[in-house]
């Protein structure tokens, strides 16, 4: 039954936005601990320290702490174990992967004379934000079924759209609805054609359908397949005044890519059934790029006390999606029928934007002996906004932001310790879920290590880290919402070389 698409040589630009949700908001929005090995093994808490490549990212401020130009290059391993429950069937997943987690330099350049700002510098650093890449399958039995999926749709919508004209195809049926009616009406296309729905009278004025599903169990099999990466590109510019003061300004530039295969398989025998089984499978592409910038400074209070503060603007995303969608069924007496339009969906770019941030941070150093660190940063995760503001669909969506998603806070605790040339770290972070029903998402609490070696000009750092967390996801953003039940381990180890330019 499950066939792969061909290549596909249409494409229809939608008039009206495919249904975006609160899974895509959360997962433009979130981020994962990485960049070098001695950033990551102190569990990012380097707000007020600088002196390093990923504090760069962190505070602008960072790359005037330098004593000299600087250049770093961080390569990582990346393992995300799940344990995966729907309904009563369960199945686990193991993914990873090596990466670059973080590349850059920074140019010191020293004042001369009795200047009071003593340093200038500039940076440009890469980091890796979040990493997409994930398989998994997994089964289970419901009480709900798909049919739900179509006929929230299909409401309302006049069975005269979903009829096939003479000579024309699915292909252009199903490109013509999308030009002019949407993604919605696509759907609702889809489950007429397939044998899901039916119309209760064969009248072209007719808005009220009915599933060909009879209710009961369903045996349902969900299969996910995504890749892509969420990356920061970094210009960096700071100054150091006097002994006491560094300030610093980052223009960042974001870019998304994230692309996604998955199918939902069912089947039933439940009398009365004209459709036993369906096979749902959509295809996403996503593209964007965004901009952002960042305000830092660093105070050394004295020769111990360090404090720190950094305002991230918000990040403005422009994003481009393509779709592609087939489905598939058959009944008892093996009618097998398959929808397959075969049109590739262009949706008109829209912009995201992710709310703002603001880090406080302190640091205690022990002379050369060692340090400790703490960073709080807080983000209003109800701020997030899909824009135009004037489209109905992204009002609903904004509303619906508002109304499941909060400010969230974030703690991180590192610490070092040095034996001669060697150095040894840890840290702890904690990051609580921007849901305020946090079922959908639960707090993160994550631990690290690390040790490095100076060699003068050189320096070697390898570090670990964990962090778990729980996470629930909607099988479908309607009708079948029957939650997905992730516990999830993720886990990296990272190496890093840094050396004088």
């Amino acid at each position: 039954m499950k066939r792969i698409l061909s290549l596909l040589v249409f494409f229809t630009v939608i008039s009206s936005v495919e249904a975006q949700d609160l899974n895509d908001a959360y997962r433009y929005s979130s981020s994962e601990l990485s960049g070098t090995a001695r950033f990551v093994g102190m569990s990012g808490a380097f707000g007020a320290l600088g002196g390093d490549l990923s504090a760069i990212s962190l505070n602008p401020a960072s790359s005037a702490v330098f004593l000299s130009s600087s250049a770093s290059v961080s390569l990582g391993y990346r393992n995300l174990d799940n344990s995966i429950l729907y309904n009563n069937g369960s199945s686990v997943s193991e993914n990873s992967e090596f990466d670059l987690g973080n590349l850059g330099g920074v140019f010191v350049f020293r004042s001369t004379g009795d200047s009071n700002w003593r340093k200038f510098s500039l940076g440009l650093n890469y980091n890796s934000t979040s990493n997409y890449e994930e398989n998994y399958v997994v089964r289970g039995t419901s009480s709900n079924s798909i049919d739900q999926y179509f006929l929230n749709y299909a409401d309302g919508v006049e069975l005269d759209l979903l009829q096939l004209r003479d000579d024309e195809s699915i292909s252009d049926l199903y490109s013509f609805l999308g030009e002019n009616y949407g993604f919605p009406v696509q759907q609702a296309f889809l489950g007429y054609q397939g044998y899901v729905i039916e119309a209760e009278m064969d009248d072209p004025a007719n808005s009220d359908y009915f599933s060909l599903i009879a209710p009961g169990n369903f045996d349902q099999r969900y299969n996910y397949a995504a890749t892509g990466l969420n990356g920061k590109l970094t210009f960096n510019a700071a100054t150091q005044y006097k002994d006491f003061l560094y300030l610093g300004l980052n223009l960042n530039t974001h870019f998304i890519n994230y692309e996604n295969s998955t199918e939902l398989s069912e089947f039933n025998n439940n009398s009365g059934s004209e459709t036993t089984e369906v096979y749902f499978g959509n295809n996403l592409s996503t593209n964007g790029e965004g901009f952002s910038f960042q305000l830092g400074g660093i105070a050394k209070i004295n020769e111990s006390l360090r404090l720190g503060i950094t305002y991230d603007s918000p990040i403005w995303f422009d994003i481009r999606e393509e779709t592609t969608q087939y489905l598939e069924t058959n009944s008892l007496q093996d009618e097998f029928v398959t929808i397959a339009p075969n049109i590739l969906n262009v949706y008109p770019e829209y912009r995201l934007q992710i709310p703002s941030k603001l880090t406080g941070s302190i640091a205690y150093l022990f002379g050369k002996q060692g340090l400790i660190s703490f960073d709080y940063s807080r983000k209003d995760y109800s701020n997030m906004k899909f824009k135009p503001e004037t489209d109905l669909s992204y009002q609903n969506l904004n509303r619906e932001i508002s109304e499941n998603m909060k400010a969230a806070s974030t703690y991180k605790f590192g610490g070092e310790y040095r034996i001669s040339d060697f150095s040894l770290r840890a840290g702890y972070r904690f990051e609580e879920s921007p849901f305020k029903n946090d079922t959908r998402v639960g707090d993160l609490t994550g631990y690290t290590g690390g040790i490095g070696y100076n060699f003068g000009s050189v320096n070697l750092d390898l570090a670990y880290s964990f962090a778990n967390y729980e996470q629930n996801t909607p099988i479908l953003n309607t009708g079948l919402t029957d939650p997905i039940r992730f516990d999830r381990d993720l886990s990296k180890v990272i190496f890093s070389v840094s050396f004088g330019l």
